[in-house]
């Protein structure tokens, strides 16, 4: 009798409670229409999910519609709702630079990520604001010098030799898809660049699968629970950290023992202990001790030499899938590439292509930056309005709204014949890149610019020489297969499937 009575009292409330979810709905409706306005977008929203499932099941699909709706429009711009938020899309160039040009803390935040910072941990340096931003980037430069870089190429170059010959022995006359090949190749890459000899093999094993686990958890809805790939990656990205970090100690006892740097993290902490020394020795004649603990822990820089290896993962490996197919679809270009390099390098000769030489390989490197600007791999660089923000004379963007420039939109604004991919824009003769360089932002704009740049244009200049060079290759051609696929960054859809046989005449090896 007691479970028939709760059940009839429980019955008696559904209809208000039925009318209070529905009320509910409709003001998180309302909200949405208001924060909309005239923007185009979709004028009814599921409730709290709003098209997170149409981005996650077809990103292709969701950014070009919001991509299509903004171009349709004066001002540039499209809206959307996801997971609770209020999404702008940006397509217009200069509307993108007005978002670069103020991450400050009363207007836009830099996320990276729409959930990056749960992801990625406060760390990371796209979250950090004036002078502390300011200080960091002043600290990084050291790793970038002519001297780091030049230590970086011949790393680089012995890995990407290394893989190569392994995707030959692979291919065994059958078409093979190279992004999974590509990935890896990177990953081994950034490993030893910036951690060297620190990494050992069963560290380096753990170090893939937790990378693995944090690539898949990029694409994912942001369930932070467990058994679900977003509390996986969030995981992941901490034991990474815990493994840099020791990392990080490995070398401060290299380096104070005075040992040249071998890895971008000796680089680095060469700088930290030479700032240490300055700090403490300006500290005994003043008396002053309150400053000794300028320099970064060693968590610290574990968490920055993540942040690095994100940057340079994914974004490298879709330039290069990228470099290959379009070479393959120019045959022209290709072999002006080929042409170029022989001039320079010897594949025979046992020696790896020098900083000297890189730098007189000009048409090499405009391949190199016009792939990047035709397939900028990271098409949009999420930031969050802090504040209210007039973004034109029409309208303000209401705080909270996560706001997409699109640096793939501006990467067409401009350029003579944005479509067609040219290297020779980036000759001395047109100077493209220079007349148009606002609408050249595959690697930002502003404070938050990448400081890195140089190290992945030479990244993708080696691989291009070197692929070029070593490797006849031929994609195996079917519909759709240019494509693009978003894995977070764009990649081709058949994951660049390709006929690959050997074209020296003796594989080189390079110490």
């Amino acid at each position: 009798m007691e479970l028939q009575s709760i059940r009839a009292n429980f019955s008696e409330y559904i209809p208000y409670v039925v009318t209070a979810v529905g009320f509910l709905l409709f003001l998180e409706q309302i909200s949405y229409l208001k924060r909309k306005k005239f923007l185009p977008g979709p004028t009814l929203v599921l409730p709290f999910i709003g098209n997170a499932i149409s981005l996650v099941t077809n990103p292709t699909k969701f950014w070009d519609k919001q991509s299509s709706l903004a171009k349709s429009t004066p001002l540039g711009i499209s809206s959307n709702y996801i997971i609770g938020k209020f999404i702008v899309y940006i397509y217009s160039t200069e509307l993108s630079h007005k978002i670069f040009a103020n991450v400050r803390p009363d207007a836009f935040h830099l996320i990276g990520h729409p959930f990056g910072k749960k992801l990625f941990g406060e760390h990371n340096l796209i979250y950090m604001f004036g002078q502390d931003h300011k200080d960091l980037r002043r600290r990084i430069a050291p790793n970038f010098t002519p001297k780091a870089l030049a230590t970086y190429t011949s790393i680089q170059q012995r890995i990407i030799l290394k893989h190569l010959k392994s995707w030959l022995e692979e291919a065994g006359g059958k078409a093979i898809p190279l992004r999974i090949l590509c990935r890896d190749m990177n990953l081994e890459t950034s490993q030893t660049v910036f951690v060297g000899p620190y990494l050992s093999g069963e560290a380096r094993n753990r170090f893939n699968v937790d990378y693995n686990f944090f690539n898949v958890g990029l694409m994912k809805l942001p369930i932070d629970l467990p058994g679900f790939a977003f509390r996986n990656a969030r995981l992941a990205v901490q034991r990474l950290v815990d493994t840099l970090t020791v990392c990080a100690e490995e070398s401060e006892k290299k380096m104070q023992h005075g040992e040249e740097p071998t890895c971008l993290i000796d680089f680095w902490m060469q700088e930290n202990l030479r700032e240490k020394a300055e700090i403490e020795a300006k500290s005994k004649e003043s008396g002053d001790h309150a400053h000794e603990a300028s320099k970064y822990s060693h968590e610290e820089l574990g968490g920055h030499l993540f942040d690095f290896l994100f940057a340079a993962q994914d974004a490298s490996t879709s330039s290069l899938l990228w470099a290959i197919a379009l070479l393959d679809s120019h045959p022209e270009i290709l072999e002006r590439v080929r042409s170029e390099v022989s001039k320079y390098w010897n594949p025979e000769s046992g020696e790896p292509i020098t900083a000297e030489q890189m730098r007189e390989m000009k048409f090499t490197e405009a391949v190199a930056r016009e792939v990047i600007r035709i397939r900028a791999p990271a098409t949009m660089v999420p930031h969050i309005a802090g504040k209210e923000f007039p973004l034109t004379e029409n309208y303000v963007i209401p705080k909270g709204t996560i706001v997409f420039p699109s640096v793939f939109d501006s990467s067409f604004q401009g350029f003579t014949e944005p479509d067609r991919f040219d290297p020779d824009r980036f000759m001395e003769e047109r100077q493209e890149d220079r007349v148009y360089k606002r609408n050249f932002l595959a690697f930002g704009a502003g404070a938050h610019q990448c400081v890195g740049q140089r190290y992945a244009i030479n990244h993708l200049m080696l691989f291009i020489a070197m692929f070029s060079t070593l490797v006849n290759f031929k994609r195996e051609r079917m519909d759709g297969c240019d494509d693009i696929a978003y894995v977070p960054t764009i990649v081709p859809k058949d994951d660049c499937r390709v006929f690959l046989s050997q074209r020296c005449k003796k594989f080189p090896t390079v110490s």
